[in-house]
């Protein structure tokens, strides 16, 4: 089965954080994993206010939840990360940068938002991911 390709067109700017383009292969299962924030297994916020350790903590429970479905963070084709007005955007995303980094990043959308569901949350992480069958004999 052909890989997943992660593409960066000439012409678009050139980043090693994200691709601009994913294509997905028939037979691949799609898995969506819903914003996840920076709480623990009771709903409680963990981080208070500091926008790196929520962007931490969002980043281990979509690992968590995509590792429920089967999949890892090598398998994401498209994140997207929410942070509230007046968040430091910078702090997040370093909190983050590393486990995102790759030779072939997945795509990424962020956006800037009035608030968020959990109150007190800084950031949402949310992921599209793509499993190809196992092709091992």
């Amino acid at each position: 089965m052909p890989a997943i390709q992660r593409i960066r067109p000439e012409g678009l700017v050139a980043s090693p954080a994200f691709s601009h383009v994913a294509v997905v292969p028939p037979g691949a299962t799609t898995i969506y994993v819903g914003g996840q924030n920076s709480v623990d297994s009771q709903g409680a916020l963990v981080g208070g206010s500091d926008v790196a350790a929520q962007s931490a903590r969002a980043l281990e429970n979509a690992k968590t939840a995509l590792a429920a479905a089967g999949a890892s963070i090598g398998d994401v084709v498209q994140w997207t990360v929410l942070f509230v007005n007046g968040a430091d955007i910078a702090a997040g995303y370093r909190a983050i940068a590393a486990e995102l980094a790759s030779d072939e990043p997945a795509l990424v959308t962020a956006a800037l938002v009035a608030g968020l569901g959990v109150p007190g949350a800084l950031v949402e992480i949310s992921a599209v991911a793509a499993v190809l069958p196992d092709t091992a004999p």
